[in-house]
């Protein structure tokens, strides 16, 4: 599992130590440091079966500094975005080695990653 990490959020540092408590194997990425190419985020928006503007984090300065409230739904144009703004994407990403991933913001949601996870380790 990899997991598209920010160490400044509250909520990345919630699914790392359930991860960690769990014995799961996963690698942190530093996604602001080493920022997905517009191949790993469509990937990403492909596992999730969501679209760019689902993972992005619309309270952010620069998402209204860009005007992302009204830019159109285009794909390729969010995708853009996101990856000259990495900040904007949502996390943590959690992406699997299986092809599931997760936008585990929530506790139900990592509950589910940490269970696939088990599950991984146990295969």
């Amino acid at each position: 599992m990899e997991v598209w990490f920010n160490p400044s959020c509250s909520t990345c540092r919630v699914a790392r130590d359930e991860l960690e408590r769990s014995g799961a194997e996963f690698t942190l990425r530093h996604y602001l440091d080493a920022p997905p190419t517009e191949d790993e985020l469509r990937a990403a928006l492909t596992a999730l079966r969501l679209e760019p503007w689902d993972i992005t984090r619309m309270s952010e300065p620069v998402a209204r500094e860009l005007g992302l409230r009204d830019l159109p739904r285009e794909r390729d144009a969010w995708i853009a975005v996101l990856v000259a703004h990495p900040l904007l994407i949502q996390r943590p990403i959690v992406l699997a080695d299986d092809g599931r991933a997760w936008v585990a913001r929530d506790g139900g949601t990592l509950a589910e990653v940490v269970a696939a996870a088990r599950d991984d380790g146990a295969t």
